[in-house]
């Protein structure tokens, strides 16, 4: 019986793993230059969650109800919630595989907490609020690897100034990921193995101007300048020990849920909403990167609201849905176009043109289930992030409204499919929808049982 494991690195961009450190990392280089290699076209929206849901289930976020980290509840302004592993009701790929009798080791795969039964063996993801939660299946595993190896170590706090604090913690937290998994190839019954890891994401995010010499605040000659060169060597020589740690002839997936670019700066939605009248506030911010509570919104003259972050979710405050919704639904669609039209239209700090995108959940999706926005907006591709905090003297930001962030996501990622058996034939295979990738994985693993 021949095995397969994935290998997720959250945010790893062909740029870097096909093009420019691709010399440099000799095993994920050899890996993936004798694999079949595609380009991963993300999901709406290309971020964290709901992307890895989308790759694992082959359905789409409308059909998964998911639209990002946070979601808000219909009905209420304050009703907040995070997405968690509840929230998924289609199955992922090893549910498949167990009913067929195969044994998963899934490791990190948002969204996994709280931790779920599966044939065979789990750890939880980023979201886990710490290691005192049960993030484990079965349950004693998480006291047999805290005997081994301490508190497993879920993520770090990123969007920080203490850049060598975050090196440090990244480090660690990589490091013992990866002798988690070691421990867990070599003493457990398994066929497919499913890991991702976050902290590729974390130090893009956190380095990426000290980096890539495009970044419009670029920092020539910084002592962070290699930082990321040196995690990816990282991840080559843990995933190197992996690799040796498994049968010669596992199949091996290579794959991102998204990519990664710099960020121009950030755009302040909800100031835009106000200076055009959509939205309205009971008195004025006290200070800069205030955030839009509901208490200070004048609901009864506000028309629409939104969210900040890698796209800004818009909002429209409709009458009987909305505890004090004043937009009629029948007026709901030509509001939507309206605020699309203005939206579309939306240029840079230097008049430049952007390239929004801007839809309707109806627009994206087969089916739209949960609490989706009222629009989805991509600002300039995604270049500039969606500020939501309000009290900012202008609408543009060099900066993240949030703290220290140096990228955005992009649309296209990684995947790469190698068969030591020489079943599949390398090279260059063009571009991969997210949804579709179940699909192959399942196909290959299942032929190769």
């Amino acid at each position: 019986m021949r095995r397969a494991i994935v290998i997720g690195l959250d945010c790893a961009p062909p740029r870097i793993l096909y093009r420019e450190l691709a010399s440099e990392l000799e095993v994920l280089g050899e890996i993936i230059g004798d694999g079949a290699r595609y380009v991963l076209k993300s999901c709406h929206p290309p971020i964290t969650i709901p992307a890895w849901a989308v790759m694992a289930t082959g359905k789409t976020p409308g059909e998964l109800g998911m639209y990002g980290f946070r979601h808000r509840r219909h009905g209420s302004y304050q009703d907040i919630y995070i997405a968690n592993s509840s929230m998924l009701k289609e199955e992922p790929i090893w549910v498949r595989l167990g009913r067929m009798g195969i044994r998963s080791i899934i490791v990190g795969v948002p969204p996994s907490y709280p931790p779920k039964p599966i044939r065979g063996y789990l750890i939880s993801d980023f979201l886990t609020p710490d290691h005192m939660k049960p993030y484990t299946w079965p349950p004693q595993l998480r006291s047999e690897l805290e005997r081994l190896f301490g508190p497993y170590m879920f993520d770090v706090v990123y969007r920080s100034e203490e850049r060598d604090r975050i090196i440090k913690e990244v480090w660690e937290m990589t490091k013992q990921h990866f002798r988690v998994l070691r421990y867990l190839v070599t003493t457990k019954k398994w066929g497919f193995l499913w890991f991702v890891e976050i902290g590729v994401d974390r130090i893009h995010h956190a380095f990426w101007r000290y980096w890539d010499k495009e970044h419009p605040r670029y920092v020539p000659g910084s002592i962070y300048g290699d930082v990321i060169p040196e995690y990816y060597r990282l991840i080559n020589r843990e995933v190197g020990k992996l690799v040796k740690s498994i049968p010669k002839d596992t199949i091996i997936f290579i794959t991102s849920d998204h990519g990664v670019k710099a960020m121009k700066g950030a755009f302040t939605i909800n100031q835009w909403l106000i200076e055009k009248g959509y939205l309205k506030l009971k008195r004025k911010p006290e200070k800069q990167g205030v955030d839009l509570k509901p208490e200070i919104i004048d609901w009864e003259h506000t028309i629409a609201w939104a969210w900040g972050g890698y796209y800004s979710r818009v909002f429209i405050n409709v009458r009987g849905r909305e505890p004090k919704g004043i937009v009629p639904p029948d007026k709901v669609s030509s509001v939507i176009t309206d605020l699309k039209e203005e939206l579309l239209k939306l240029r840079g700090p230097s008049g430049e043109q952007w390239k929004n995108q801007v839809y309707t959940p109806e627009e994206l999706y087969p089916v739209v289930r949960g609490d989706p926005p009222d629009l989805m907006v991509y600002l300039d591709d995604l270049s500039w992030r969606a500020a939501g905090t309000i009290g900012w003297p202008e609408l543009y930001l060099s900066r993240n409204d949030k703290g220290p962030d140096d990228a955005v996501h992009d649309w296209y990622g990684v995947f790469t499919v190698y068969d030591p058996e020489n079943t599949i034939e390398p090279g260059d295979k063009g571009l991969i929808e997210i949804v579709n990738v179940a699909r192959v994985m399942e196909k290959l693993i299942i032929g190769s049982f």
